[in-house]
């Protein structure tokens, strides 16, 4: 569904992850995609078009256009060991986003965007345009990673019923043990999840553990 007809239901609980997908960061990305989905939302990202015919720019814009929410993992832009070349698809897609959210009209202007990064301001050192603007450091763990999008989702969005960070992690913790045995039902192993897989596993999983959670009624 392109973005500039998305109902607004699903606009308003659409999030937009803008972060890398190195085998390294898969342990966050899996944390945030988690914390999304369990709170109530949806979650959105690149990976989840597979159209040959369409550049990523295209497929990029028509996400942002359709995610009220964006989280922007800056954690790495360091270089690259291979080339010696600093990673800009991320500060790329967050100026996206945010040129979406300062020149679009109506909803677009309501966007809101979580700004993370490994340390606490190392973004200013290379992305001193956005300086002033509110970041968290993760350090690389998936449990603040979790605490830091739950309680952003939770102010932005202005829930009043969210379960806590912590009893988000001890569900996520849950979830990560079931999931072997999820995925071999599917004969599926977690390795070779895609992200459109990996999302629908937890909708199912949360679904059977809380069969009243749902997008509308949380």
């Amino acid at each position: 569904m392109a973005g500039g007809t998305t109902p607004r239901l699903e606009y308003d609980r659409s999030v937009f992850i803008n972060c890398p997908f190195d085998p390294a960061y898969q342990p966050l990305f899996a944390a945030v995609i988690f914390t999304i989905q369990y709170s109530g939302f949806f979650a959105r990202s690149a990976l989840e078009v597979s159209d040959g015919s369409r550049t990523r720019l295209a497929t990029l814009c028509e996400l942002i256009a359709g995610c009220r929410y964006g989280i922007h993992d800056l954690s790495r832009t360091s270089l690259d060991q291979t080339h010696g070349l600093p990673r800009m698809n991320m500060p790329f897609e967050l100026g996206l986003f945010l040129g979406c959210q300062r020149y679009g009209s109506g909803r677009h202007q309501r966007k809101a965007s979580l700004i993370l990064d490994s340390e606490p301001y190392r973004y200013q050192k290379f992305l001193s345009d956005i300086a002033g603007q509110d970041s968290l450091a993760h350090g690389d763990d998936p449990k603040t990673v979790i605490l830091h999008v739950r309680n952003w989702l939770r102010t932005a969005a202005k829930l009043t019923h969210l379960a806590g960070g912590e009893a988000m992690w001890a569900e996520f913790q849950l979830f990560q043990r079931d999931l072997p045995t999820i995925a071999r039902s599917l004969q599926l192993t977690p390795a070779e999840l895609t992200f459109v897989d990996y999302r629908h596993i937890i909708g199912t999983w949360q679904q059977q553990r809380d069969p009243s959670r749902t997008l509308e009624r949380l």
